[in-house]
């Protein structure tokens, strides 16, 4: 593997980058030839996991939320992530857009209109009447519940395990080097190579049905604004455009390409969100901002432990019931691509506290869904009909939202802009931030595979990097080719399963990270020179 390396000039070990690689091809052809069997079993694992171990995501993801803020209030928060005299390489405008672009900025375009409304319609909790305003009230809740701190502690716990390990003990860019406290040397040997090749594959699939998903958004756009046919062909031909613009900035680098299209592409969403605010029903929705901040901060607690208990009591749902297809898919789902998100936060972020990166990875963004989903949400339900004598009074407008996102949920949000003025150029406006969005989570994937891979923060050669980005494109086009529909369900199966592991390996990071901490005294001493497992593991 080494000769062959040299000989394509590639700058990466030659074990993670090959394995990584033969896998992921052996994967997509076994899951070219047979979708629906694969889904099949995959599905059957998501229902086990679902059904006995769903509360142990659920308690998970809330206590990495409380373990995260723990660590930032604590003493430990003022311990900068690199040397004691490090400056932060990016300013906190530059740093806050890298974060969400990078981050969910896709997801929230997609959702941003369509979970609202669905919850709207069909209430998470039994005995909601839908399209009431409690069902509204929930509705809201859930969504911002979904996509807001949680979402970012499942992102922020091995983001600072990596930005403190790496960092600070100076160990190699790569998601082994977080167990160090636990494994010591070994995180250069057999297990820390399979540790990173599961991460690597993580990404690559998480990634891949994101991909497919914006994919999906950007042809019901082209079809609403020109009539473009919602075909296999037109997804590749998207996929194809859009890969090449990332593969473009991977080859800028982070400080030139993902830096500035994250730059561009905030500043569109932002101005994109004021103009529903503006040209809605502005006193509604500012109204609904505050209000949202209260029904978020007074729900928090018990949407947090809420397990659905008594759904197989009071529905029809199962024994997991609607929380099953939501809130536990979403951690399993978003865990997979957490290593990805991790490795980027930690790398943007070097030469902070810890107490900045926590505060600002958790509430920063966590703030701005808060107010794109009040603002977008509650128009959504607006337009929709909130209560029974509203929805009776505006006739056969009731419902054309909730009955769009039924029909096709990437559609949702261009059939949402129909009720405002400009209706086409915005359509089109969302369509451009959709695929800009996506091009920057392509190429922040890919720059991040690349660092798992070479176990440095530098850039390996660019043909290196380029691989991975097109591998990520072409992942989620043959799916789209010889699979269809069947190839990314079964992958959605599949990623779901995965995250049970990648979620336990997030769940030891934590241990790792505060068997380091509590040991801080010595590592402030030799930055840099990590201490012996054996020395981690004395009383502090």
């Amino acid at each position: 593997m080494d000769a062959l390396a040299r000989k394509l000039g590639l700058k990466t070990d030659p074990i993670i980058f090959f394995t990584s690689a033969g896998i992921m091809i052996l994967f997509l052809v076994v899951l070219l030839i047979a979708p629906e069997p694969i889904g099949a079993a995959f599905g059957a694992g998501r229902e086990w996991i679902v059904t006995n171990l769903g509360w142990f995501f659920i308690l998970g993801v809330t206590s990495w939320v409380a373990f995260l803020l723990w660590v930032a209030i604590s003493r430990f928060g003022a311990i900068r992530l690199g040397g004691n005299d490090a400056k932060p390489a990016y300013g906190n405008i530059s740093w806050f857009t890298m974060l969400f672009a990078g981050g969910i900025g896709t997801v929230l375009m997609f959702w941003g209109v369509a979970e609202p409304i669905s919850h709207f319609a069909t209430p998470p909790r039994s005995g909601v009447e839908p399209f009431s305003v409690e069902a509204a009230d929930d509705a809201m809740s859930f969504s911002i519940y979904h996509l807001g701190l949680h979402t970012w502690a499942i992102f922020a716990m091995p983001g600072l395990a990596f930005a403190y390990f790496i960092y600070r003990y100076k160990l190699p860019m790569r998601f082994s080097s977080v167990f160090y406290p636990l494994i010591g040397d070994r995180i250069y040997g057999p297990l820390g190579k399979s540790l990173d090749i599961f991460a690597i594959l993580g990404t690559l699939f998480g990634v891949g049905v994101s991909v497919g998903l914006g994919t999906q958004q950007i042809n019901a756009g082209l079809t609403e604004l020109f009539g473009v046919p919602d075909a296999v062909i037109t997804k590749v031909l998207i996929i194809t455009v859009l890969t090449a613009v990332a593969v473009g900035s991977i080859v800028a680098g982070l400080d030139s390409g993902v830096k500035r299209l994250s730059n561009i592409n905030i500043a569109m969403a932002v101005g994109l969100m004021i103009f529903v605010l503006f040209t809605g029903s502005t006193v509604f929705l500012l109204r609904a901002v505050v209000e949202t901040f209260g029904l978020y901060i007074t729900n928090l607690l018990p949407m947090a432990f809420w397990n659905d208990t008594l759904a197989s009591y009071s529905s029809e749902g199962g024994t997991w019931g609607w929380q099953g297809s939501w809130t536990v898919f979403y951690w399993a789902w978003t865990v997979t691509w957490s290593p990805f998100i991790g490795i980027f936060v930690a790398r943007i972020s070097r030469g902070r506290t810890i107490r900045e990166f926590v505060f600002g990875v958790l509430f920063a963004p966590s703030i701005f869904t808060l107010v794109w989903f009040a603002i977008f949400g509650w128009s959504a339900m607006e337009i929709d009909g909130i209560g029974s004598e509203a929805r009776e009074a505006m006739g056969s407008q009731a419902g054309i939202l909730s009955d769009a996102v039924g029909e096709s949920i990437p559609l949702a949000m261009f059939t949402f802009f129909e009720s405002f003025p400009g209706a086409t150029l915005v359509q089109g406006l969302a369509v451009v931030i959709v695929a800009i969005f996506f091009a920057t989570s392509s190429d922040s994937a890919s720059l991040v595979v690349d660092m798992l891979c070479t176990g440095s923060e530098d850039p390996g050669p660019w043909h290196q990097r380029v691989f991975w980005g097109v591998s990520e494109g072409m992942l989620a086009a043959m799916l789209i080719v010889l699979a269809g529909d069947a190839g990314l369900t079964a992958l959605q199966e599949v990623i779901t399963v995965v995250g049970l592991p990648m979620f336990i390996l997030v769940f030891i990071m934590m241990f790792a990270l505060y068997r380091g901490l509590s040991h801080e005294e010595f590592s402030e001493v030799k930055v840099g020179s990590p201490p012996k497992p054996e020395e981690l593991t004395q009383d502090s």
